[in-house]
């Protein structure tokens, strides 16, 4: 057949390239000039050869790096941004940059955006490195129990800890101004409750004090004077309070009375820490005595991390009671602190306090925090356990649990959440000292000054009070996690009455019995030849020693 070839074509009817034209069969012996439908067909062959595929991946490539590029400005806008956020801040504030920081958790690195010196900020699509972290669930109930257990906690690093310290004060609901009285011969005018430290406050003055206002005065301890720990009862020397007037964004506090602890040194605390939190315990001179015969306590008065505060003409007979005076009017002692960790003697902190303070108050949006019973959630409860082990006078307690009840309180039940609990485990206090927590503070220690020294039977009393005024709560988290950060020893009457531990038993292996008449061992397993005669010159040698021992 005379005509051109149609080409060759491939599976599925598509054209095949081989670099020619489907309308010519021969090659030109001379170039023509091309025409404009000539070209449109030599460009729908390239495109035809070079296949949809290419040009889709073209297009996708295109596209990529319009997107880098967008990115790239929109990064470099940020960056510059932040720069000029950080030469326009005021000067006081001296933010700085700090390399980006990684956090290891759950085996993934979280890369958080740098920090300034009092705010953590992180990427808000990743949110806190901890908000997925749960606890594991309790073991099983049954069988044998096993006793209060630490659990596992998450902590952001200390360094981050440190750069989330809130550039302001948390807000003060309603209560922005608080003074204390101040009454130089306290006279008792009611039969029951009060003391010469803590004042007298009649009944209706208690009941006042639950009415909470912009502005109020309370009776919160030192009563006798207008500085505390100077002529006041619980007094400490002038070098000490002058320390205890220093500004402090975070202190450590502790105390020891009657000898009744072993003091316990904090570990795994940060340089940081080390550097800029003080660490205070307050003794009275039974216990500075005990500690400069034992040559604990150096000539700077510090025994580690700790700086010994010495009181003298303490309050009270009982030294648990006294106890309480630091423990809850920190805030009076040292009245230029923004929070403070207080833990009781008998326990060693073994997590940075940053790290505590940013797990418990920071990130929970808290001012106050302290842990619950592991075991028992009811005041009444509470009270029959303390009566059972003889922690104070039953009549007592039971006075203190009647006056109460007849206010109102009940048996804690499930109606009261979000209150998870109403019997803390007063042993550790996390707080920021602001107007509501310190008259919290101060209404929570009038009561252990009206009733018993157990201050768990009074601490929901204050806190429903409290917070039927305002709007205000307080962080009680579960005491396996506080366990997690304190280490709880004995006390030292406990450890006084511990036997001592037994000396270790060495036992010899029983002599080898031998025959009189042949010289060889009865056993089956008696030595022979050289073995035999090395472990005769062994015990003869042994024999030798012990005879020179008695000598």
């Amino acid at each position: 057949m005379n005509g051109g070839s149609l080409g060759q074509r491939g599976s599925y009817g598509s054209l095949l390239c081989d670099g020619k034209s489907s309308n010519n069969a021969r090659k030109p012996s001379k170039m023509l000039p091309v025409s404009s439908r000539e070209k449109e067909r030599v460009f729908l062959g390239i495109t035809r050869c070079l296949g949809r595929r290419r040009v889709a991946m073209l297009l996708l490539v295109s596209l990529a790096l319009l997107v880098f590029i967008w990115g790239s400005f929109t990064v470099t806008k940020d960056l510059v941004e932040a720069i000029t956020d950080v030469l326009n801040a005021p000067e006081t504030t001296s933010p700085t940059f700090r390399p980006t920081d990684s956090i290891h958790f759950d085996s993934i690195d979280i890369v958080s955006h740098r920090s300034t010196v009092c705010r953590y900020r992180v990427n808000s699509t990743l949110g806190h490195p901890c908000d997925k972290f749960s606890p594991p669930p309790p073991p099983p109930s049954g069988g044998r129990r096993i006793g209060p257990r630490p659990c596992p906690v998450c902590y952001i690093s200390a360094a981050q800890a440190r750069a989330s310290i809130p550039c302001s004060s948390s807000a003060s609901p309603v209560l922005h101004n608080l003074t204390y009285f101040i009454d130089e011969n306290p006279v008792k005018t009611e039969s029951h409750g009060g003391s010469d430290f803590g004042g007298y406050p009649s009944l209706k003055q208690r009941n006042d004090s639950f009415d909470i206002r912009e502005s109020m005065t309370v009776h919160c301890g030192f009563v006798k004077g207008n500085r505390p720990g100077f002529k006041t009862g619980f007094d400490i020397d002038e070098a000490d309070l002058m320390k205890l007037k220093d500004s402090h964004e975070v202190i450590v506090a502790s105390a020891i009375f009657g000898n009744y602890d072993i003091i316990q040194q904090p570990q795994n605390v940060s340089e940081a820490a080390r550097k800029n939190v003080p660490f205070y315990m307050f003794i009275d001179e039974e216990t500075e005595m005990y500690f400069k015969n034992s040559s604990f306590l150096d000539s700077n008065m510090r025994i580690g991390l700790w700086r010994i505060i010495v009181v003298r003409n303490i309050p009270y007979t009982d030294a648990r009671r006294n106890g309480k005076v630091p423990k809850l009017l920190l805030h009076r002692l040292l009245p230029n602190v923004r929070y403070s960790i207080w833990i009781d003697g008998k326990l060693q902190l073994v997590v940075d306090p940053y790290q505590v303070l940013e797990r418990f108050l920071w990130k929970q949006n808290a001012s106050f925090a302290i842990s619950r019973h592991y075991r028992r959630f009811d005041v009444f409860e509470e009270a029959e356990a303390n009566k059972a082990a003889g922690k104070y006078d039953n009549s007592s307690i039971d006075y203190q649990i009647e006056f109460y009840k007849q206010e109102g309180l009940s048996p804690y039940s499930k109606d009261k959440l979000p209150i998870t609990s109403d019997v803390p485990e007063g042993c550790v206090i996390i707080r920021e000292h602001i107007p509501i927590t310190n008259l919290f503070s101060c209404l929570w220690f009038n009561e252990v000054d009206r009733f018993t020294a157990r201050d768990q039977l009074s601490f929901s009393s204050v806190r429903d009070k409290m917070m039927a005024k305002v709007d205000w709560s307080i962080n009680m988290f579960l005491d396996c996690e506080r366990r997690n950060f304190v280490i709880q020893a004995y006390h030292k009457d406990l450890l006084d009455q511990m036997p001592p531990p037994a000396a270790p038993v060495v036992r010899h292996p029983p002599p080898l019995h031998r025959d009189s008449s042949s010289g060889r061992s009865s056993g089956k397993n008696s030595r022979r030849g050289r073995d035999r005669r090395s472990g005769s010159r062994q015990r003869r040698k042994a024999a030798a020693g012990n005879k020179q021992a008695f000598l």
